[in-house]
């Protein structure tokens, strides 16, 4: 028999929902219809969880924002070295590919900036955010004294994000010729500039999947 979901579950595929039908129809002339069908209920099932659609479009938001600093800061927290601290940085903060739905999203928001000022609040706090998350890891650098950077930690922090957004919208835009692999490399030769440091850390491996426990 099918278990029922709980409420956190069920709040959790309606946010995933809301992210499809934005992507769908636009992030900010999505209507509740849309996002119900996303989910496979009706609209009244949707208000029971969120009884403002609004609410519910600025969680599916947070959603795909959250990876670009919070999964982040938590991915480098146990990192010592400020080097590979920095690369591995670098690395997570572009889409993995053109259909990046996280990536894609966050483009919807930012056209949709300029017509609503809490969209454009979110789309600034994560800007700082990220700037704060680079400095941190630049002045730790210089601390350290395997950086000497060439400009204040701000200024190169805020070209880092700048290369991530710009490179990031090319390659869901599909550009022909620039992929995830070659944009990391392009941030990383700014990067080695700015730092005085080679900056050569090897890719991590793949996990391999776990081996399945064998079922009787």
């Amino acid at each position: 028999m099918k278990s029922r979901k709980s409420r956190a579950q069920r709040r959790q595929d309606l946010i995933e929902a809301a992210r499809r039908a934005m992507l769908q129809h636009g992030t900010d002339t999505v209507l509740l219809n849309q996002v119900a069908e996303q989910a496979g209920l009706t609209s009244g099932a949707v208000l029971y969880h969120y009884p403002d659609l609004r609410d519910l479009l600025l969680e599916a938001h947070h959603a795909g924002m959250e990876r670009f600093y919070e999964l982040r800061v938590k991915k480098s927290a146990d990192i010592s070295d400020p080097v590979r601290k920095l690369v591995v940085t670098i690395r997570s903060g572009l889409p993995t590919d053109a259909d990046d739905a996280d990536v894609r999203l966050l483009c919807e928001l930012g056209g949709a900036a300029g017509r609503n000022r809490v969209y454009a609040a979110l789309l600034t706090t994560l800007y700082d955010r990220q700037v704060s998350m680079y400095q941190m890891i630049l002045e730790l650098g210089a601390a350290q004294k395997v950086f000497t950077l060439a400009a204040d930690s701000q200024t190169v922090a805020r070209n880092l994000v700048a290369l991530e957004d710009a490179y990031g919208y090319r390659i869901v835009a599909r550009h022909p010729t620039l992929h995830a692999a070659e944009a990391v490399e392009l941030i990383l030769s700014y990067a080695r500039l700015v730092t005085g440091n080679p900056l050569e850390v090897p890719e991590e491996p793949a996990k391999p999947p776990r081996a399945r426990k064998a079922t009787r």
